[in-house]
């Protein structure tokens, strides 16, 4: 039994110590040298925080941008995804009402037209960007209700788009919050 228990209670010893000393000051190490130490860049408009650059946050209102929707409801406390298959029921019901508000306020829009990114949560529910896609689907209605030419739109658009990671990892997006913020200086 003694040859049993001892090994047992080494190995809880070094777990706690690893898993609750070792990686936790791992992190908090690697986290002070990100950006903003950590905790999050912040985005600011007339010295006010207006939200945060890698987190998502939600636009509805017609002269703005749509962002991605959330399964977290843009709450970072409760990051995730909805865990729904691509056949369940409610999933598939929630992906045709995302597509159907979309059409009622994106009229002479086809439905097969409507990128996947704008009717999808993503993994984490909190994703800031968009595709370049889902943008320019967007940019008719816009133009319509700031009465701005589209082309000036489209420009907005090409300016904002970021690139994959070091070119080859991810595709190119479009943070909506930056867009958007760009989209209110434009008169």
């Amino acid at each position: 039994m003694k040859e049993h228990i001892l090994p047992s209670i080494r190995i809880t010893a070094v777990s706690i110590l690893m898993l609750m000393v070792v990686y936790p000051a791992l992190i908090l190490g690697i986290a002070q040298i990100a950006p903003a130490n950590g905790k999050g860049e912040t985005v600011t408009l007339d010295n006010k925080v207006v939200g945060y650059k890698l987190e998502g946050q939600y636009f509805s209102d017609d002269k703005y941008f749509w962002s991605r929707p959330s399964a977290a409801a843009y709450n970072a406390a409760g990051s995730s995804g909805s865990n729904k298959g691509p056949t369940n029921p409610d999933y598939l019901k929630q992906v045709q009402d995302r597509a159907d508000s979309f059409l009622v306020h994106n009229p002479g829009i086809k439905k097969e037209d409507i990128p996947s990114d704008l009717v999808t949560a993503s993994g984490s529910g909190l994703d800031p960007d968009i595709s370049v896609a889902a943008a320019k689907v967007q940019v008719k209605r816009i133009a319509a209700i700031r009465k701005i030419n589209a082309a000036t739109i489209d420009g907005l658009i090409e300016k904002q788009i970021g690139q994959p990671l070091l070119g080859v990892m991810g595709t190119t997006r479009i943070n909506v919050l930056a867009i958007n913020i760009e989209l209110d200086k434009l008169k």
